[in-house]
């Protein structure tokens, strides 16, 4: 057997078992692959025969990404965005993985969801500075934006 079949087969293995464990961009592949090791060469025809079996594709990575986000919690919107684009995602990709979870999961209701379960006692009226800060920082920093809080907030009063 040709030695650079071998390489070739040892690189869809490692893929293979990457793979398994979860669901990956191309770009977090390719980068785990070269981090083992493997030739440019190997990590293309690995990548290509990925693709070809459909163990790989970016649009159903960052659907299934930014539908898992918002489902747990973990974000919305421009937080979405900027983890699938640290994650190797086109920026177009990413944006249509977006808007296909929040048409599944409304924003505005997650926020209220998360407000009720998490900060259930919490009253903006009553709240000293730093609880104020720390419920509206905990949102801010899972993408909501400053006036979807707030008028969540309102709501609850």
């Amino acid at each position: 057997m040709d030695k650079s079949k071998s390489k070739d087969s040892k690189a869809f293995s490692a893929a293979l078992r990457l793979l398994t464990r979860r669901d990956r961009s191309e770009t977090e592949l390719r980068q785990k692959l070269e981090q083992f090791g493997f030739s440019l060469p190997a990590i293309e025809s690995t990548i290509e025969k990925c693709r070809e079996y459909n163990y790989l594709d970016d649009s159903r990575y960052a659907t299934e990404r930014a539908r898992s986000l918002m489902r747990t919690g973990r974000g919305v919107g421009r937080k979405i965005l900027l983890d699938l684009r640290r994650r190797g995602i086109d920026a177009n990709l990413a944006q249509q993985a977006v808007i296909v979870a929040e048409d599944e999961f409304s924003p505005a209701d997650l926020l209220r969801e998360q407000l009720q379960r998490r900060f259930a006692n919490f009253n903006y009226a009553t709240a000293d500075n730093r609880e104020r800060r720390r419920v509206i920082g905990f949102f801010q920093r899972r993408g909501f934006p400053l006036s979807e809080i707030f008028q969540a907030i309102k709501e609850e009063q």
